[in-house]
């Protein structure tokens, strides 16, 4: 019992042994999306309530995922220090390898979703255009996954020749090219496709197949093989 002339202990402390406590006994799935940021904001904001915080960065980005997956100067501007910016920044790279990981251990056209899974933690809330490439061995087993190049908020400049022969160094047999629209949107645009069906033809003529060109946005994606445009 506290006696007058005690400082008083804050508040927010009560609540985060509660949160702990109930992470702790039923898991992740028992916490609300701000409630498990709060957990992350805990380990970089000793002093502080972040519960308001939580709820704050959710309502700008749009949700927990998209939190996570916020550059570094979009979280800035949102008043976050460089030391809470780079505990959630090391959040999102963990995601990004355990998805990879989980891509890598088996063949990828046994592994769908896995591919999917990997592809939106790494790109679905990117700012600008990325364009990314899955490099797979004669077994559908990955190679590398790798960044071949980023853009604007609407464009990222691809070039079929480096595609082909980044995959020739490899040894590839084959090749799942990747790209986001930052719009959310992950349509299929016309130079999307003609854009695929170059890089297509040239790794043909060199006997290295494109399985598949997915889009990823930020609430879905797009197979180009699934809507019939390969």
């Amino acid at each position: 019992m506290s006696k007058p002339g005690d400082a008083e202990e804050p508040h927010y402390l009560g609540h985060r042994d509660r949160l702990r406590t109930r992470f702790r006994e039923g898991g992740g799935s028992a916490l609300a999306d701000y409630e498990l940021l709060e957990l992350i904001l805990f380990q970089a904001i000793p002093r502080r309530d972040v519960k308001p915080l939580a709820k704050s960065l959710i309502a700008r980005f749009g949700g927990f995922a998209a939190v996570l997956g916020a550059s570094r100067t979009a979280l800035d501007d949102s008043g976050l220090g460089e030391t809470t910016v780079d505990a959630l920044k090391a959040i999102h790279e963990a995601a990004i390898r355990l998805t990879r990981e989980t891509v890598q251990t088996r063949p990828v056209f046994g592994s769908g979703q896995a591919v999917l899974d990997y592809c939106r933690a790494r790109l679905a809330h990117a700012a600008t255009e990325e364009f990314h490439l899955l490099f797979l061995d004669r077994k559908n087993g990955l190679i590398a996954a790798e960044t071949q190049s980023r853009g604007t908020i609407d464009h990222t400049p691809v070039y079929p020749r480096e595609v082909v022969k980044r995959a020739l160094e490899l040894e590839a047999s084959a090749i799942i090219l990747v790209h986001n629209h930052p719009s959310g949107d992950p349509s299929p645009s016309k130079a999307d496709v003609e854009m695929t069906r170059e890089v297509a033809r040239a790794a043909a003529a060199l006997g290295i197949a494109v399985h598949d060109h997915l889009i990823i946005g930020r609430s879905g994606h797009a197979s180009m093989k699934s809507l019939g445009l390969i």
